[in-house]
């Protein structure tokens, strides 16, 4: 006997039901809402294959709802992925599952991405079909040609991040992009209405998406309208009319169905309506087995569309490519010192790194302030992605969203600009950069109150400590041109961290005044200036304070009162090195003191409590930069008073 759609789909109803109900936690009302459509993709629309799953040429699935990962995990499991398995769902929201409460990226499981905080699938799915466009026109459509799904529900647009990555992609023409809105009108606290009244259909036209309304539970339907993605001119979002816990007679289209189980003696009932007659967890051998074809049928139509990349899609990073270029700079520069801006030595670095061929740069409309675009990038524009730089618009969550996607699809590296200050924008973004371990980097200018008169609304004071606080985030305030490009050598390499790079407006002086074989930086922290053998201050500083730093240092010496300088360009690396060498950096003098013009509490890891911290504990001022040094003490009399006190 033919399986029917509605019985596929009540496998996946019932293993969410039974998940969240083992659980006693979770969010069952969309994975039921949602089935249907669910079924007929994977069925019918969706290029898989459970065997291969990290297949460059797949389409991918992206589940943006991220609260119904039951969903995603009963299809993973159904379908014939090896990543999960019953045991693993019997064990949903449990330690070490990888049925983990919202989706947690893991290469090679068909979990594309991590999602939860709502709208970041949105902006992830974005990055993905732009990847794709990329590589489409990089290596021809024969061998990259692909979709991305992206499911998302009531929440994921209401949040600012989905108007922003929505905007772009219609901006862009995304064609590669389908958007399946459950559209059940249901949020925790009950119905939607509460708090929206927007019209969708309007607002995906005004974005230049095409968009078409269906019964979310009728199968004709829901195929009819995915037939039509498939020839979209423009992304496309399906907005699909559903029922939030269907099939539920008392919860059913109702914000109970949301966030809780349904308790054992609705699901009793649950089962009767949908005559389902079977235990907890228990598909039937015939259903599995019709699901499992599926699976197997999708892996063999994949074999038709794989694609035979040797050394194309996985080019690696390729320094030596560039050494007599960077060499060259370096070199120039030594000879001809000057203050120089950080944010103008990055772009020295990406006039020459812009030819590598899977760096993708970008800027929230600050490209000639951020110095993210040199004259060797070419503008990715709507529907031409054979460029290597985009324009994402006063956008900074879903610039940072969108990164995360790029980086995931394939080994393109994308980087972004913005002001250190708005980094507040991306915070969310970059956090699960550093959770999922993309290789993303960020460029953020301005990083101090250095950049003077746009005053405290503009000026970073507590930011460097925040992303500091972030896990495996390697945040770099490099002190001169050569600091600089070792950091980008660094992001550029590091292939499972994201890297922060923050760069001054103002010209600072240079500190390393030889070349060196050696990339200093890579020790987090290092000795820059000694002024003595026998010493009694150690001054710790980053960025734009190391020139200062060094000044203190030599104007101490004439005191005959002698310490080092250390650059401190990256403390998350400094602070993976050895005991030994920390120790030696740290524990020389008794008085350890830091130069940073940011808040200082980050900084007293180092100096201790007889330490002295010299950095800004309120929201700057609008006036010409050095004059707002002076105001806030950091100048070297000031400093070079106070250290002589504490002595």
């Amino acid at each position: 006997m033919k399986i029917k759609n509605k019985e596929l789909a009540n496998a996946i109803r019932f293993l969410s039901i039974d998940a969240v109900q083992k659980a006693n936690s979770g969010h069952p009302g969309m994975p039921m809402g949602m089935a249907d459509v669910a079924t007929i993709l994977f069925k019918d629309f969706l290029r898989f294959d459970p065997n291969k799953p990290s297949w460059i040429n797949r389409d991918r699935f992206v589940l943006s709802a991220g609260h119904g990962s039951m969903l995603l995990y009963s299809l993973l499991y159904l379908t014939g992925y090896k990543s999960v398995s019953l045991k693993d769902i019997k064990n949903f929201r449990q330690i070490n599952s990888i049925c983990a409460g919202h989706p947690e990226y893991h290469p090679d499981t068909g979990i594309e991405t991590t999602t939860g905080p709502l709208g970041q699938g949105l902006s992830n799915a974005v990055g993905f079909a732009i990847s794709e466009e990329i590589l489409k026109k990089k290596f021809g459509k024969s061998k990259i040609d692909h979709k991305t799904y992206v499911l998302a529900g009531d929440g994921c647009l209401m949040e600012g991040i989905s108007h922003e990555a929505l905007s772009l992609a219609g901006h862009l023409k995304l064609k590669n992009l389908v958007l399946l809105f459950d559209n059940n009108s249901v949020s925790i606290d009950g119905p939607t209405s509460l708090a929206v009244s927007d019209n969708h259909e309007n607002r995906f036209k005004s974005y230049g998406w095409n968009y078409i309304k269906i019964d979310g539970h009728n199968f004709k339907e829901i195929s009819k309208a995915l037939k039509k993605a498939q020839s979209s001119k423009k992304p496309i979002a399906i907005s699909c009319k559903t029922t939030i816990g269907y099939g539920s007679p008392n919860k059913g289209g109702k914000a109970s169905s949301h966030g809780s189980p349904l308790g054992e003696e609705e699901i009793k009932l649950v089962r009767k309506k949908l005559d389902w007659n079977y235990e907890p967890f228990q598909i039937p051998k015939n259903l599995l087995h019709e699901w499992r074809k599926i699976g197997q049928v999708a892996s063999e139509k994949a074999k038709k569309h794989k694609s035979i990349f040797k050394n194309n899609v996985n080019q690696k990073i390729n320094f030596k490519s560039l050494k007599a270029s960077i060499d060259k700079v370096k070199n120039n520069y030594l000879g001809n010192l000057k203050p120089l801006a950080t944010r103008k030595t990055s772009e020295m670095f990406l006039d020459i790194a812009s030819k590598l061929p899977n760096l993708i740069g970008g800027s929230a409309d600050l490209a000639g302030s951020n110095n993210t675009k040199t004259k060797n990038h070419k503008i990715i524009k709507p529907g031409n992605f054979s460029g290597n730089y985009i324009h994402y618009g006063v956008r900074e969550h879903a610039m940072c969203g969108i990164m995360n996607g790029i980086a995931l699809h394939s080994n393109l590296i994308p980087y972004g600009g913005t002001f250190l200050i708005f980094s507040d924008y991306c915070k969310p973004s970059i956090r699960l950069a550093a959770m999922m371990k993309q290789q993303v980097v960020y460029i953020f200018t301005h990083d101090s109150i250095g950049l003077g008169e746009d005053g405290p609304t503009h000026q970073p004071i507590e930011q460097l400590t925040s992303l500091r606080s972030i896990p495996n985030l390697n945040v770099f305030r490099p002190a001169d041109l050569v600091e600089t490009f070792e950091s980008w050598q660094i992001a550029l390499e590091s292939k499972n961290t994201p890297s922060v790079i923050a760069l001054t407006r103002q010209g600072i002086n240079p500190v390393r005044l030889e070349s060196s074989s050696d990339n200093k930086t890579a020790k987090g922290g290092y000795e820059i200036l000694r002024s003595n053998n026998d010493i009694s201050v150690t001054i710790l500083s980053s960025g734009s304070e190391t020139s200062l730093a060094c000044d203190i240092c030599q104007k101490l010496a004439t005191e005959k009162i002698y310490s080092k300088v250390i650059s401190m360009p990256c403390q998350e690396i400094f602070d993976q090195q050895n005991s030994e060498y920390k120790k030696k950096i740290l524990t020389e003098t008794r008085l350890v003191v830091s130069i940073e013009a940011s808040e200082t509490e980050y900084w007293k890891k180092y100096t201790g409590t007889n330490g002295l911290n010299f950095g800004i504990s309120d929201f700057g001022k609008s006036a010409p930069y050095k004059e707002i040094y002076d105001h806030f003490n950091l100048n070297s009399e000031s400093i070079i008073k106070r250290i002589k006190e504490k002595l």
